[in-house]
């Protein structure tokens, strides 16, 4: 049976052997998700010697499921289209968004699409393998977390998309247990709340944050008489691929803290201190972009309200023998 350029015939018996080691399957134990409903029972003090040296060794790992060290280095030069990429994110979201899949879901397809473009060259002026790469990633990334997917219908045939995934599996080394800021925040919450009153809280918050950080776009938010435009102006989500997964969730817990007055604010030189692994310097990087992605996502709330409201009133003025506004149509998926 013939398979696509570079990728091992399909009946080969030794293509299905998964080339990761068994210390994936120490994620599971290592995570301390809060799953009691007791807030004050999240952040319980069993087994916490073990939890801590089990994130350290996560984070001693962390780099191996992240993009080579020069990816965001050749979206900012163009060799790779950051447009065609945050397109792709761009339609993840949306898709997480519709179906109501866990925000790691889409974080996964996304960290799975990165690290396939880091090492692998899609066929150049070809948008539709951006489309197809990005339609594979959520695809593994579903039937890594989600219990139940709705059937969904795509321009491309599920053979093709079950072949895209076949190498992104081969091209990944069928790493798809990933470490991501998921894997951290319910520790450093934790640690920055350990009696747990606001544990729920700062996890919650601390996830929106990092989910944002995957495509942040600032725009320039202009309103003219009959429309309102949207320019835009810079992708700051290529800055937070220079970061590790350990300092995103250091930052974006952080970032929560400084949301909750009751708590004490941490600042990075403390943050280092919750587990061995930690950088200073990268925790203090990363938690600058993410006050400015706070800073920048309430300026475009308010702009893009304030740009709304003229849009209102204008349109209060125009002629009332205008045609009524058509039906609200069904919702419909997402398309690719």
């Amino acid at each position: 049976m013939t398979s696509p350029a570079g990728m091992p015939p399909v009946d080969d018996a030794s293509y299905l052997l998964c080339a990761e080691d068994a210390g994936a399957a120490f994620f599971d134990a290592a995570i301390s998700t809060c799953t009691t409903e007791d807030d004050d029972e999240c952040c319980s003090g069993a087994g916490e010697e073990y939890s801590a040296a089990s994130i350290a060794e996560l984070i001693g790992g962390e780099g191996e499921y992240s993009p080579r060290s020069d990816y965001p280095d050749r979206l900012r030069s163009r060799s790779i289209d950051p447009a065609a990429r945050a397109e792709s994110v761009s339609w993840i979201l949306k898709v997480q968004e519709y179906y109501g899949f866990l925000p790691l879901t889409a974080y996964l397809a996304v960290n799975y699409m990165d690290r396939f473009l880091s090492l692998r060259h899609l066929p150049q002026g070809q948008g539709w393998a951006m489309q197809l790469l990005a339609v594979a990633c959520l695809s593994l990334a579903a039937k890594m977390e989600e219990t139940l997917v709705e059937c969904t219908r795509y321009v491309f045939e599920p053979q093709t998309i079950c072949r895209m995934e076949l190498l992104v599996l081969t091209v990944l080394n069928w790493r798809l247990r990933s470490v991501t800021p998921f894997t951290f925040i319910d520790f450093f919450a934790c640690k920055v709340d350990p009696r747990g009153k606001h544990t729920r809280y700062l996890i919650a918050r601390a996830t929106e944050m990092v989910l944002a950080t995957i495509h942040d776009v600032c725009w320039v938010i202009m309103c003219c008489s009959t429309f309102l435009m949207q320019c835009c102006k810079c992708n700051s989500d290529i800055e937070f691929l220079d970061h590790c997964p350990s300092s995103m969730a250091a930052a974006a817990v952080m970032c929560a803290t400084s949301e909750t007055p009751s708590l004490t604010s941490v600042n990075p030189e403390l943050a280092v201190n919750w587990c061995i692994g930690l950088a200073e310097e990268g925790i203090s990087s990363c938690y600058q972009l993410m006050q400015q992605l706070v800073i920048g996502n309430v300026q475009r709330s308010a702009a893009a309200a304030a740009a709304v409201n003229l849009f209102s009133d204008e349109g209060l003025t125009c002629n009332s023998s205008s045609p009524p506004p058509p039906k609200r149509r069904k919702r419909s998926p997402p398309s690719t």
